[in-house]
């Protein structure tokens, strides 16, 4: 999805604007399972690559860890009344492999089912329906070690996993999404290393995108076979919304290889049945693509879905490195010496003008609205916001609340490019915000805070913030044009 000419970022005030979202549209939240659980070693689950990489010195801020998180497997059933008091119709979660299927071959562990069953129970007991997530990052160690994402074999068992967790839950589940943010897992992990397992070989790092690329494929074909025929299967993918930084021929080239291996790299084999030839010419000195490849992988990865879930945060800005003077990498994920753009590590990365979020991630909801509508008439699918939100420096009132007008007026005005892509035709059919309260934020530790509930790390207990306030108003009346609520 390249935008050949900048936007002005959206008024993000909205104030006249009643946001037009059909009916049975989906107003969720999201978390992920190593970011909330917590009880990382209790009723059998074994260590993922997170447990190894924030017990790692040095690799996440302040030497957090996930091991407590914000204890939402022992607190889960007052998040779920907490949700319910909020209105929220959908919630998105993830599974976590390790604690269904430790070290990640043999049977389940029907203690850690037993948790999802419980956790779904709740939410159809409120109202709530469950998404489920089978991967959001935690891979069960011992697959790590034995050669993790870049190995095919991972692919194969990640495919037992959804057929394991699909017997056992599909009965109370009916929305199920494979991987979340396959980018993240394959280039954050395997090529600049700044997330989990921490490795930097850009080859090994192609190899996990087709492999996650492949275990998805082959996941959605276990969860067809397990599945009732009503459920819905789906895949999460941030795909960036590319612009070049000007209309000069090296710039547009840049955002050409930067939507390559940042989008198409998903799209293109999952809904085409192909890797683009530019893409494998911009990459063949990283990785053997026909060997890598094999017959029959296509078309295993390329099975139909029902739902196309988009992550979005922030537009990508680029321009080809004559164009650029040194600049540092202001691609957004975070600082290693390692590029996690293999076959484009010299393009040059440009922080958009205006404000920004406490990631320093620029505000500017028209990539979301351009995405969606661009998503829609490329491939026709059904779509729904999987994650968006915003971190900021939120502060505690003395008296214990948490005002938040700016996390407020970012959702307004992202809810707003939601509607203006209905307004386009896009089938857009539900909205998580990210995330429903404060937590691990993967490298960043507990400094990063996206919840629109406040989390005391020490207490751990929870306060809506502002923001909480104005999305449960919006839910409740299907609207955007009321004001930011007062502290």
């Amino acid at each position: 999805m390249t935008v050949t000419d900048p936007h002005t970022p959206a008024d993000l005030a909205a104030e006249d604007r009643a946001g037009a979202f059909p009916p049975g549209f989906a107003w969720g939240a999201a978390t992920a399972a190593y970011q909330i659980e917590g009880a990382a070693a209790e009723d059998g689950r074994t260590p993922s690559i997170w447990d190894t990489f924030s017990h790692t010195p040095g690799k996440v801020a302040n030497g957090d860890t996930g091991d407590t998180a914000v204890d939402h497997y022992h607190r889960f059933r007052e998040d779920v009344r907490m949700m319910a008091d909020l209105g929220l119709t959908a919630y998105r979660f993830s599974l976590s492999w390790p604690r269904i299927q430790p070290t990640g071959r043999g049977p389940a562990v029907e203690r850690g089912l037993d948790f999802y069953r419980a956790l779904a129970d709740e939410l159809l007991a409120h109202g709530i329906t469950p998404v489920a997530t089978l991967y959001h990052w935690d891979l069960p160690q011992e697959l790590e070690d034995a050669g993790g994402w870049p190995n095919r074999e991972t692919a194969y068992r990640f495919a037992e996993y959804a057929g394991i967790a699909a017997e056992a839950l599909g009965d109370r589940i009916g929305i199920w999404t494979t991987l979340n943010e396959p980018w993240c897992s394959a280039f954050l992990g395997y090529a600049s290393g700044v997330h989990a397992p921490g490795r930097t070989d850009p080859g090994d790092s192609l190899r996990a995108a087709h492999h996650l690329n492949l275990g998805h494929g082959l996941a959605v074909g276990a969860l067809r076979a397990a599945l009732p025929a009503s459920a819905q299967l789906a895949v999460s993918l941030n795909l960036h919304a590319v612009r070049p930084h000007s209309p000069h021929p090296g710039d547009l080239e840049a955002a050409r290889r930067i939507e390559a291996v940042g989008n198409r790299i998903w799209t293109s084999p999952m809904f085409k049945g192909r890797y683009d030839e530019d893409l494998l010419a911009d990459t063949a000195h990283l990785v053997d693509w026909d060997a890598l490849v094999q017959p029959g992988d296509l078309a295993e990865i390329s099975r139909p879905l029902d739902l196309l879930g988009l992550n979005y945060y922030n537009p990508t800005l680029v321009s080809s490195v004559e164009n650029a003077k040194n600049l540092p990498r202001h691609d957004g994920h975070g600082e290693s010496s390692s590029s996690p753009w293999p076959g484009a590590d010299d393009v040059a990365f440009h922080l958009a003008p205006g404000e920004v979020t406490a990631m320093n991630w620029p505000i500017d909801p028209t990539g979301l609205s351009d995405s969606l509508i661009a998503l829609h008439r490329e491939f026709g699918l059904p779509l729904m916001v999987t994650e968006n939100g915003a971190a900021f420096e939120d502060e505690v009132s003395a008296d214990g609340s948490v005002h938040d007008p700016e996390r407020a007026a970012y959702v307004r005005g992202h809810l707003a490019a939601v509607s203006d892509a209905i307004a386009a035709g896009a089938d857009v059919r539900g909205y998580f915000l990210w995330s429903l309260m404060d937590n691990f934020e993967w490298a960043y530790g507990y400094e990063k805070r996206f919840g629109i509930v406040h989390v005391d790390y020490d207490t751990l207990v929870r306060t809506p913030k502002t923001s909480a306030r104005w999305y449960s108003e919006a839910i409740r009346t299907g609207r955007l044009d009321h004001g930011v609520p007062s502290a």
